[in-house]
């Protein structure tokens, strides 16, 4: 199988083999989604901004063993996944996601059609984003977790539990249970 030249997989390959303008096009493809991501669970801009070092630390690390075993996005996640796991337990205290303010309007946008432009529209967004937060917030971590993996990272149920370390069906349960809550804890706002 090719490997397309501007593939993750392809750029970190020549990263590793010297190309620094190709860790740089890595990290502009996927510096928001990682951060936004990070941010959502620690719940403070701070931590996600020293968590988000780690992580392309770990990524230039480690650019030299790489092996595309899955997507690189499967294997980036995993890193953020395990530095923010670290983060949270090491802070011991467990995030609310209203503590967010507007970050949920991108989950938002992802997850409703985008409204016609202007004040009206905004607003609309705003309550949907709000609601969204507090809907988030009623799931069971678990369940948070695969459904932020799954529309942050746009990562499918294999990948969510190669980062989670969970199995296949429970993944697929957990995504299930969370579209089911969210359908449920949103239907005022549909």
């Amino acid at each position: 199988m090719a490997e397309a030249a501007d593939s993750d997989e392809s750029l970190m390959r020549r990263y590793a083999a010297g190309d620094a303008a190709a860790f740089e096009r890595l990290y502009l493809r996927h510096e928001m989604r990682i951060w936004r991501y990070l941010h959502r669970h620690t719940g403070n801009r701070a931590t996600a901004d020293e968590l988000m070092q780690e992580v392309w630390f770990a990524v230039a690390r480690d650019a030299p063993r790489y092996m595309p075993t899955a997507r690189f996005t499967t294997w980036l996640f995993s890193i953020a996944h395990h530095r923010m796991i670290d983060a949270v337990r090491v802070s011991g205290r467990s995030m609310s996601l209203d503590e967010l303010g507007h970050e949920a309007e991108a989950v938002v946008g992802q997850l409703t059609a985008s409204p016609s432009a202007g004040p009206l529209a905004a607003a609309v967004v705003q309550d949907q984003a709000a609601a969204l937060r507090r809907a988030l917030d009623r799931l069971p971590a678990e369940q948070r977790e695969a459904f932020l993996l799954h529309i942050e990272g746009d990562l499918g149920i294999e990948e969510i539990a190669t980062i989670t370390r969970s199995s296949y069906e429970t993944v697929k349960s957990r995504l299930r249970y969370a579209r089911s809550k969210l359908r449920e804890l949103l239907e005022d706002h549909a």
